[in-house]
């Protein structure tokens, strides 16, 4: 694609008044994420993520001041972000920084950095993209990780070595099946792979962060995909083996019952054509739950 090719995307008075922000500053700023993901693919996307070489509390803040009274920013200082809803956008500002990790804990320790450390520490390429809001350069593709070549090939892939991505944030794997499922992606081999080493990992995650990432898989369109590659992956055991226990038909003396883990995606899939209610959706995934626990042979 040509470099330029994105700007006639950004002519929303908030980029524009982003990038006028961000020139006062004299810090270059972009947007990066999911809105860059969805807007390549042609996906709604109210959710913004600007990364400004600098404070993007300030870059908020500034923004806020242009755009009028009324629009109050959100900061949440320990994050070093802010958010500022503007017409039916949802806008969050982050200084571009880099992270590390201790081995039990997915909270980083963060530093100051470039747009190159952001990208570095992106969950996938697909995620990694940036587009400029620079003058000379505004609308610019930056994608240092193939993020581009991997939406047309519809691979979710992280953009380093992912046993270093995974370990570092394990609730990533959760999210690579959640993306794969929703976008009707595959997982690149050696992602996947990394999947089932790193699948411990998952142990170190809050079980209110595993549930968000759970209803994102029940929501999708398809949502059985997301549920085979939790079994296949080893983390449904992990997370959910409650669930995990439903799969397998047992035969005595040549007499056996329906796998109600199928069962369950089945008629999971066929409610998600009906409504996109997510208490009912679980309904579904949860009305055999009970048959591993008390089957009885006779």
């Amino acid at each position: 694609m040509k470099p330029m090719e994105f700007a006639a995307d950004l002519q929303h008075p908030v980029f524009e008044l982003t990038a006028a922000a961000a020139r006062e500053m004299g810090k270059p700023a972009y947007v990066t994420g999911g809105f860059v993901r969805d807007l390549i693919m042609q996906r709604p996307c109210t959710d913004i993520d600007i990364v400004v070489a600098g404070s993007g509390i300030e870059l908020a803040k500034r923004v806020a001041a242009k755009v009028g009274e009324g629009h109050n920013v959100n900061v949440f200082k320990n994050f070093g972000t802010a958010m500022l809803r503007y017409r039916h956008y949802q806008i969050e500002f982050v200084g571009a920084r880099k992270e590390s990790y201790s081995r039990d804990s997915r909270k980083p320790q963060v530093a100051e950095g470039s747009l190159h450390d952001d990208q570095n520490r992106r969950d996938f390429t697909i995620n990694a993209l940036a587009l400029s809001l620079q003058a000379e350069d505004y609308g610019r593709l930056v994608d240092p990780f193939g993020g581009l070549q991997d939406i047309e090939n519809r691979i979710i892939r992280t953009p380093l070595n992912p046993d270093t991505t995974f370990s570092d944030d394990p609730l990533r794997m959760m999210r690579a099946i959640r993306f794969a499922t929703q976008l009707g992606f595959d997982i690149e081999n050696q992602t996947w792979h990394s999947i089932r080493r790193n699948r411990e990992r998952i142990s170190i995650v809050s079980g209110e962060r595993i549930t968000e990432e759970l209803n994102k898989i029940i929501i999708a369109a398809t949502p059985s995909k997301g549920f085979i590659l939790l079994e296949e992956s080893g983390l449904l055991e992990l997370i959910f083996p409650q669930f995990r226990a439903l799969k397998g038909a047992e035969f005595v003396e040549g007499v056996g019952h329906k796998d109600n883990f199928y069962h369950t995606l089945k008629v999971l899939d066929n409610l998600a054509k009906k409504t996109d209610k997510l208490w009912l959706r679980w309904a579904a995934l949860l009305h055999d739950i009970g048959k591993p626990a008390t089957k009885r042979f006779s």
